[in-house]
């Protein structure tokens, strides 16, 4: 039986920018004591949402060792790492350990891919190089494949595979994942709209988006399950489907930037070639925002 990284709401969050695209670290300060304070249960930084396949090499490390100095050990910090070449991927995560990385956010190779037997073979040569733990990452919709259920299984038997953040959006694959690896795979949503469900097959808790703009909630979410209040929280995610769903109805972190943006946060924009939102978008955002009276 692994001991998960953490259980309840990691929030996959923002990276600030000046309006020049450089990182307001002042601002990505701000975010992170507001995060904790609100109760979020760990910050995942330099993930998809963070904006990390925009960053050099030498930024990203920067962004993970200010977040990991700044939050000073009061929640776990788990870096996002991953690459599709396995040496970079490497390089990465040793950087990312030397910063102060409690855990690595690991995301399946992209773009050239691989078999699933190169992915066990790419997971587990990070996994002995870098001895940290490591939380897998499965995103088809971004990357074009998905991680099986087998290869979960081999995975989960390294004392280092810490967990698995599901975002292929198939409660019957994370299901079968369950069923197969058990104590061994501790498992993340990936998608807010799925936390319940996911939480109810044996889940630990969710890697949000929407933990940035309503981390109490998205906390509360988990912690109201794990006592046993099974109908309050999911009556909390019913009531923020309109939300989750207005977050998503562009490309992440697009969305969640502007909703930052709407409530006070310097938050700027995405780095290109992700662009700023239509009007008809931000309108949606902004009532879906107001219906649940989010604020800072």
């Amino acid at each position: 039986m692994k001991k998960p990284i953490f259980t309840g709401a990691g929030v996959a969050v923002i990276t600030p920018m000046h309006k020049d695209g450089s990182v307001n670290y002042e601002e990505l300060g701000k975010i992170l004591d507001h995060q904790i304070l609100h109760g979020t249960d760990s910050i995942v930084i330099c993930g998809t949402t963070g904006e990390a396949s925009a960053m050099p090499d030498e930024e990203h490390i920067e962004v993970i060792r200010y977040t990991c100095q700044k939050v000073a050990g009061r929640v776990p910090v788990i870096a996002g790492t991953g690459s599709n070449d396995t040496r970079h991927c490497v390089h990465l995560s040793m950087e990312a350990k030397n910063a102060g990385a409690d855990a690595l956010l690991q995301v399946t190779p992209y773009y050239n891919k691989t078999s699933q037997k190169g992915l066990i073979k790419h997971f587990l040569t990070v996994a002995e190089a870098v001895e940290l733990p490591m939380i897998l990452y499965n995103v088809p919709s971004r990357t074009g494949m998905n991680i099986s259920v087998e290869t979960y299984r081999e995975l989960s038997k390294h004392p280092l595979i810490a967990g698995a953040k599901e975002a292929s959006g198939n409660l019957s694959h994370v299901a079968h994942i369950a069923q197969a690896c058990g104590d061994d795979l501790p498992l993340y949503s990936g998608n807010d709209d799925q936390i319940v469900p996911v939480l109810s097959l044996g889940g630990k808790g969710v890697i949000s988006v929407l933990s940035n703009i309503a981390p109490a909630d998205t906390h509360n979410m988990c912690s109201l399950y794990f006592e046993g209040k099974v109908k309050e929280s999911l009556q909390l995610q019913l009531d923020y489907l309109p939300l989750i769903d207005a977050l998503f109805c562009d490309v992440n972190p697009v969305p969640v930037k502007a909703a930052m943006n709407l409530l006070g946060w310097d938050a700027g924009e995405c780095r290109l070639p992700l662009c700023a939102m239509e009007e008809d978008k931000i309108a949606l955002l902004r009532a879906a925002m107001e219906e649940r009276r989010c604020r800072i």
